[in-house]
């Protein structure tokens, strides 16, 4: 990692942005979980695992999840220097590399 990158500062502003769309977003999952399962960690009787996983992707469509968490990386990854290293590769783009992201079942 270049040595700039070994700390890299977010004003007030962006911090505080960045902390309220996580809390929201883990506050709201929590939310649909508590009401979807009981203590035992199992669905409610009420409920089925169908209407948790509906509610769960209608709470990320409608809030524009995915759109959130782009905001966060961009205010987090405009923060880095990107030069280069010998591999062509900056230093998020190395560790984004190493990832595994979901695949579709089979793959």
């Amino acid at each position: 990692m270049l040595d700039k990158n070994e700390m890299i500062e977010l004003s007030g502003g962006e911090a505080i942005l960045i902390i309220k769309e996580v809390e929201y977003l883990l506050i709201s999952l929590n939310k649909i979980a508590e009401y979807y399962y009981n203590d035992e960690r199992t669905i409610s009787i009420e409920q089925t695992g169908i209407d948790y996983a509906l509610e769960t992707t209608r709470f990320i469509d409608q809030s524009q999840i995915t759109r959130r968490l782009a905001k966060i990386r961009r205010i987090v990854s405009e923060k880095f220097d990107n030069t280069l290293g010998s591999d062509d590769m900056d230093d998020i783009e190395r560790e984004l590399e190493i990832m595994k992201y979901w695949e579709r079942p089979g793959d």
